[in-house]
């Protein structure tokens, strides 16, 4: 990353899914003085409950992920925090998934990606017991995009009022859109796709919606 942070013609470089452990104060202190990284992490949590991530074998604590996502904050201000979770994991109580709600709640992330737990042959996970039957499974995962859907129209209206800027990147409609530097999506009614794609322009943030934040120039 050091090294396409100084080749000409890149303006942003933007990681994909991170696994938690990585993110360190090394890490950060060498990847904050790059101009051009995005400010968005996405990392991978799962559940926040420890003992579901036990059964998981995932090799954190839900008390290390939140050390992690305050030194990204206290990075970067303006850092946007996604995240997947499965919910319905073998032998998840109602107690358990009320953990990870009330964490996830805490954390506050931007948005969450929610999956519901499916089988699959060869896995340990596939024949642990106290599987967990799909009207469960829906209801705890309506729960949560629920949460996701509120974070981030509350997230997206701080934005109204706001010089952004946005790479754009395709037309919609009569809009075209793009993101910005921490990976928020814009949308700004204009139709000439073809003199703005591929550059960063400065728009006005004028209104908000859970998906995306509409502009103007």
């Amino acid at each position: 990353m050091e090294k396409i942070n100084k080749i000409d013609g890149i303006k942003r470089i933007r990681l994909g899914s991170l696994e938690p452990t990585l993110i360190n104060e090394e890490f950060l202190n060498r990847l904050s003085k790059l101009e051009k990284i995005c400010h968005h992490f996405h990392l991978s949590l799962q559940s926040g409950c420890d003992d579901t991530l036990k059964r998981m074998n995932r090799n954190y604590t839900i008390e290390e992920f939140k050390n992690i996502v305050n030194l990204l904050r206290t990075t970067y201000n303006d850092v946007i925090l996604t995240t997947d979770i499965i919910v319905g994991f073998p032998g998840e109580t109602e107690e358990e998934f009320e953990k990870t709600y009330n964490f996830l709640k805490e954390i506050n992330f931007y948005k969450m990606h929610v999956f519901k737990y499916s089988r699959r042959k060869g896995t340990k996970a596939n024949t642990m017991p106290n599987q967990i039957n799909d009207d469960i499974k829906n209801t705890r995962s309506n729960k949560l995009i629920d949460l996701s859907n509120n974070n981030q129209l509350e997230y997206n209206r701080k934005y109204i009022g706001k010089a952004l800027n946005v790479l754009i990147e395709e037309k919609e409609g009569e809009y075209i859109k793009g993101h910005t530097q921490n990976y928020l999506l814009v949308k700004i009614k204009n139709e000439n796709i073809s003199k703005y794609r591929n550059k960063i322009i400065k728009i006005s943030a004028i209104d908000a919606k859970i998906e995306e934040i509409i502009g103007i120039m």
